[in-house]
């Protein structure tokens, strides 16, 4: 049994070993998506604002925006207000399914940026690379499939060497080199697999969950309708249900709005609440209400929703590990970059397990 599960283990190493490189770079770099962004684009991402500044109406934001980029039809809006980062505005160009981003200094309402694809910036297009390969819907289910795999190379690993905590900080370092490797291999991969498995879980999660989505929405249709004008009324005011949503939920604080872009959306606030548990993310808590009448439909304050709900909504942060601060997302890029040595290793162990074998057959062969 346990010979038959090794040669699972390789072979599905090999044939996933591509692809599960590509996901583990990437996502190791992403962890510091927001980091690399300010740091690189700091004219996009990062705001300045005066000392008693303060938000200016997200009506008046949008009007902005709008203005600048007639052609587009809004679609979604991200809110910060720490006085540090800047909103991001997501638009449609009217007509098509295409989205794009705008960034907007939240305090001043000036646009900080054309209007640009998904895939433009650098981190953006890693993302798209990370969970879909650049393959949009058929690319998501690949990533499906990679998780699966790297799934099972997480457990099969800790099942196969499961003794090998008895002397997991023991390396034999004068042994053959074929030792010395299965040693290492074994050592990186069972301290990183607790939280390999927890990541690839989440991955395989969240790309099931975005397969789903796009079946039930839309089904296996190619086609569906495009956004040519707003399909809220005139007469709503955000700015009025962002604080409406405020009172209604306790603490409250909007950081997105999905704004209606397809005939059946009504408009939703996600945001962040007080909560004692560190695995919430900033978008638990969330309140939807008529695109025409501004009346309340749906509330949900996490702190009062379903177990499920709480374990739903966790896998954001235990994905991307920003649950613990600057600690935790060391401790997930590290992880993201075992892959590597146990590629390197387990690659290097599989030729040398081979030369034998050929040598004995050539000397047959004689």
């Amino acid at each position: 049994m346990r010979k038959t599960l090794f040669k699972w283990h390789s072979y599905a190493a090999l044939f996933a070993l591509l692809p599960i490189l590509i996901v583990s770079l990437t996502g190791a770099i992403l962890v510091f998506k927001v980091e690399i962004d300010s740091a690189l684009r700091p004219q996009h991402m990062v705001v300045t604002p005066q000392p008693n500044a303060q938000r200016m109406s997200i009506d008046q934001l949008m009007q902005h925006v709008t203005q600048d980029n007639p052609d587009y039809a809004l679609a979604g809006w991200e809110l910060f207000d720490d006085r540090m980062r800047s909103d991001t505005a997501y638009i449609i160009r009217k007509g098509t399914d295409e989205w794009h981003k705008v960034y907007i200094d939240q305090y001043s309402g000036a646009v900080l940026s054309q209007p640009q694809p998904m895939t433009h910036y650098l981190t953006d297009w890693l993302l798209e690379l990370h969970y879909a390969f650049l393959l949009q819907f058929s690319g998501t289910v690949i990533g499906v499939f990679i998780g699966l795999i790297m799934l099972f190379l997480g457990i099969s690993g800790m099942v196969l060497y499961r003794h090998f905590w008895r002397k997991v900080f023991t390396l034999r370092w004068r042994a053959a080199k074929r030792i010395l490797l299965s040693d290492l291999h074994k050592f990186v991969g069972i301290l990183a697999s607790p939280v390999f498995i927890l990541i690839s879980l989440t991955g395989v999660y969240w790309n099931v969950s975005i397969l789903l989505h796009e079946v039930i929405e839309h089904g296996f249709e190619s086609e569906h309708e495009y956004i040519s004008a707003p399909y809220h009324a005139p007469i709503i005011s955000f700015e009025t249900l962002r604080r409406d949503a405020a009172s209604a939920i306790d603490s409250f604080q909007a950081t997105y709005l999905a704004i209606p872009n397809e005939p059946d959306m009504q408009i939703t606030f996600f945001g962040d609440v007080n909560t004692s548990n560190p695995f919430i993310s900033q978008y638990a808590s969330m309140i939807t209400y008529d695109r025409n009448t501004g009346e309340q439909l749906f509330l949900r304050d996490i702190r009062q929703a379903s177990v499920w709900a709480m374990i739903d909504d966790s896998t954001r942060k235990l994905h991307f590990g920003y649950f613990g601060g600057i600690v935790s997302k060391v401790i997930w890029c590290i992880v993201g970059l075992t892959p590597v040595l146990l590629a390197i290793t387990g690659v290097w162990m599989f030729a040398l397990r081979k030369k034998p074998a050929k040598r004995n057959i050539q000397r047959r062969r004689r």
